[in-house]
């Protein structure tokens, strides 16, 4: 046997990276030890105390179903307060029947503490970071707790017109969206620079428009609809692209939505589009606006053997 070994606890799965994930994080930011931050409290305390600075009394079974907590357990780490002087309670004005909760004096002290300590170190580690770096482990922190988020909590979109420095963020995230899930290089990324360019050095604001979706003031999504060459009453639908953490909200159909609506307004009698035959989630959206696929071709283009595909869309 060889000296030594590398041993893969987990195979690489979609669960082995998820949990390879969790023990990553878990360790950077010193969730494992006794106290968080060297201080005298444990994370589910920590967050405890947090949530009661942040809001005005309220009941113990509302902080139970904000944290997803046991009452029991929670039950158990209110007395500890309690007994620590870091928590006072009183009969609730509303119903004198439930109790609610606080901290005293001592315990927004405790907070206060607490709280600096946690902002120094993500000062920290943030400052530690080149600013690219920086910039894109925050983006990917939003992207996690959008997906995360249940359904019902999630922010709401909103598509406006195109303004000056959106063609830039939309040739990056072209970019690096395709690069990431499915390895294109950086002739996709020309690609989709002469496309914005040619829109922006020809706009005509009666024939054409791009969309771009906002959610929480952050750019989420677009899409373009501008003048076929050559085809007076044809339209072509382009770079419909919809950031991660905005899926699963049908930012997709509305987008496509929008261009569908403009064509018509706009005297078009077709939409044409091009796409890859491994886009399976834009095919469906595709679908569910009425577009039919005409064409398929293969090529080799931005470092793949791909499957180019055509789909149009007649409007009555």
């Amino acid at each position: 046997m060889p000296a030594s070994a590398d041993i893969s606890i987990e195979p690489a799965t979609e669960t082995g990276r998820f949990r390879r994930f969790n023990r990553m994080y878990t360790r950077f930011i010193g969730t494992l030890n006794e106290g968080l931050l060297n201080s005298e409290f444990g994370l589910a305390e920590a967050r405890l105390l947090y949530e009661l600075a942040n809001r005005n009394s309220p009941t113990a079974s509302e902080i139970a179903g904000e944290l997803g907590l046991d009452p029991g357990y929670l039950s158990r780490m209110l007395r500890n307060f309690e007994r620590s002087k870091l928590l006072r309670k009183k009969s609730s004005h509303r119903d004198g029947r439930s109790t609610t909760i606080g901290l005293t004096a001592r315990g927004k002290s405790a907070f206060k503490k607490l709280n600096a300590l946690s902002d120094r170190q993500a000062e920290e580690i943030l400052e530690s970071l080149a600013p690219t770096a920086r910039a894109e482990l925050l983006h990917s922190m939003q992207v996690i707790e959008e997906v995360l988020k249940p359904r019902g909590i999630r922010k709401q979109y909103v598509l406006r017109p195109h303004r000056v420095g959106d063609m830039g963020w939309v040739v990056y995230s072209e970019a690096v969206g395709y690069a990431r899930q499915f390895g294109w290089d950086e002739t996709f990324e020309a690609l989709v620079a002469k496309i914005v360019a040619d829109f922006v050095i020809n706009f005509d604001a009666s024939r054409e428009r791009c969309w771009v979706a906002e959610m929480d003031g952050r750019n989420v999504g677009h899409i373009f609809l501008v003048k076929h060459p050559g085809e007076l009453q044809t339209a072509k639908l382009r770079l419909l692209f919809v950031d991660p953490s905005a899926r699963g909200l049908g930012l997709g159909d509305a987008l496509v939505k929008e261009c569908v609506g403009f064509a018509r307004t706009a005297g078009y009698k077709k939409v044409v589009l091009w796409t890859q035959s491994i886009l399976t989630a834009a095919h469906r959206i595709y679908q569910r606006a009425g577009f039919r696929l005409v064409k398929e071709e293969a090529h080799h283009s931005f470092g793949h053997d791909l499957t180019g595909q055509e789909w149009e869309l007649v409007l009555e």
